[in-house]
């Protein structure tokens, strides 16, 4: 089913959290920043959504990086429900798509309850205060692609962050496969 974020909330403090990455190491959320912010994207591996963007999630993270923005990617959703999404399978899907940022693995659902991540992909870009400054889409690709000239919705809000420090004030909310939340039972 489909889940539709709320729209930013400019200036929200981003969460710091300690979680493991795919590449065998602790990351510190915070030591991912760039120089110019840091954008926190939760998204997995079995949903449509993603898949169909994910290089150009890949394009835009590497090109931010230029940018003075760091990028990381978490999985939150309950493997055990979703075997796809587990952290080995984080590891091939990972390495299928060539990630070239931390991808990290959210057990406890803590991070994405701390952000009130609301669906995959869901993304939050903040400015080198680590202050919310966008809260949408990647672009305007929903389950099949989108023509490869899609405006870069975070890619352009990100590089204005970069340079100004302030998101833009009209954004499109990301759209995608809710959070698959664990029982709480």
């Amino acid at each position: 089913m489909a889940a539709i974020p709320p729209v930013c909330d400019f200036d929200w403090p981003a969460v710091d959290a300690m979680l493991p990455g795919i590449d065998g190491r602790t990351h510190r959320l915070f030591d991912l920043a760039g120089p110019n912010g840091l954008v926190v994207a939760f998204i997995c591996n079995h949903c449509p959504y993603v898949k169909v963007v994910i290089a150009r999630i890949v394009r835009d993270a590497a090109d931010l990086e230029a940018h003075g923005i760091g990028f990381v990617a978490i999985s939150s959703n309950d493997a055990t429900t979703y075997p796809e999404d587990s952290f080995d399978n984080m590891k091939l899907f990972a390495r299928r798509h060539g990630f070239g940022f931390p991808y990290l693995y959210d057990e406890t659902q803590d991070v994405a309850r701390a952000y009130g991540a609301a669906c995959t992909p869901d993304f939050f870009g903040f400015n080198k205060d680590l202050k919310l400054q966008y809260r949408g889409r990647l672009d305007a690709s929903r389950k099949e692609a989108g023509p490869a000239d899609l405006r870069r919705d975070l890619y352009e809000a990100m590089v204005e962050v970069a340079r100004t420090g302030k998101g833009p004030r009209e954004q499109v909310a990301s759209i995608g496969c809710s959070i698959k939340w664990k029982d709480a039972a």
